[in-house]
């Protein structure tokens, strides 16, 4: 790869390059971040079977990333509350680009492309005064930041771009957050998340609150299916004795969520840690590093479940879903399981 890496450098710098896809980098099916053995910090690209297919150095723990369209190119985002936005040349393993937060905001681990690639869009705290924004970037130009507007309410975590490209829905959590109080989350008391659907202008299009009985369920990552089926997975931030449903889908034309009584609070210790739905919304699947559990729903029912240790990371596969572990398992659709000396972060992106 290191050759293959310098080749490709020699052929940009004499401007005879082709244009390159993710082929270039080796044909991964998914990226994940990680920590090594000697502690350091990377982003992996790992291939359909689950092996490495390159790693990539980060300067701090990440969390997610967004996937370009086309290019062999990746935005690694730092944990929460980190600031780094870190843009990868796949192929070529160089950073590309570096997004940094306007003053007064931090990332909140999560991005998304248009549909063309020519934008990216990043959701952000805007932590004096408490309100969610989306940064919009041009990607063409060399990440260029060219505008940003309200994601619609507090504490925007995950954000996806709906089918046909014209709308993002964004998880808004409900919680504030300031960086001189860390992880701490200071409005509970208040709290309130949503579901916002808002056009690529900033535009708002539609918006899902929950009753007031699920009111502290804090919607935090999404998953959406090619027929607009959004499928919404919840850490809850009340008594732990409760058994309230921790996942939920929803279509931008309905008033109401569909809520999984399966997926139940108290079996899954009030947090699910990642989500992901087939491109038919006929499957789901939810982990919870907390619960140390995979589930699996069709059709609705929930279909199996896998004890799995810090088990958080999941994406599609070609049958089924892959999941990832903070112990270094990867878990196979078929059963099977592949394990790196790696602790896997939270998500599994599958490009």
């Amino acid at each position: 790869m290191a050759d293959r890496r310098a080749f490709l450098a020699g052929l940009l710098a004499t401007g005879l390059a082709p244009k390159q896809g993710w082929a270039d980098a080796g044909s991964p099916a998914y990226l994940s971040a990680g920590r090594k053995p000697d502690g350091t910090y990377a982003l992996f690209g790992l291939g359909a079977d689950a092996g490495i297919v390159f790693e990539l150095p980060l300067p701090g723990r990440g969390h997610a990333a967004a996937a370009h369209p086309t290019r062999p190119e990746a935005v690694a985002f730092a944990r929460r509350p980190g600031r780094f936005a870190i843009v990868l040349d796949c192929a070529l393993g160089r950073e590309k680009a570096h997004l940094a937060a306007p003053e007064g905001r931090h990332f909140y681990g999560h991005g998304a492309f248009s549909a063309d690639g020519r934008l990216l869009f990043t959701t952000e705290n805007d932590f004096e005064a408490g309100q969610g924004i989306v940064g919009v970037w041009a990607a063409d130009e060399g990440y260029r930041r060219i505008a940003e507007f309200s994601s619609g309410g507090v504490g925007p975590h995950d954000i996806k771009l709906m089918p046909g490209g014209g709308a993002l829905v964004i998880a808004n959590g409900g919680i504030e957050t300031h960086p001189e109080t860390g992880r701490s989350k200071l409005n509970l008391p208040t709290m309130r998340s949503n579901l916002s659907y808002i056009g690529l202008d900033g535009r708002g299009i539609a918006q899902l609150q929950l009753d007031d009985g699920h009111r502290k369920n804090s919607i935090r990552h999404l998953a959406v299916a090619q027929d607009g089926t959004v499928a919404f997975a919840m850490q809850w931030q009340g008594d732990l004795a409760s058994d309230l449903p921790l996942l939920g889908l929803h279509r931008i034309s309905q008033p109401d969520a569909a809520l999984m009584p399966e997926a139940g609070g108290r079996r899954l210790n009030g947090y699910l840690g990642s989500i992901a739905i087939s491109d038919d919304g006929q499957a789901i699947a939810v982990t919870s590093p907390r619960g140390n559990l995979l589930q699996e729903y069709r059709r609705g029912l929930l279909a199996r479940e896998a004890r799995i240790a810090d088990v958080c990371g999941v994406a599609m596969a070609q049958t089924g879903f892959m999941a990832t572990s903070g112990t270094g398992r990867i878990a196979l659709p078929n059963g099977g399981a592949v394990t790196h000396a790696i602790a896997w972060d939270n998500h599994l992106i599958r490009i």
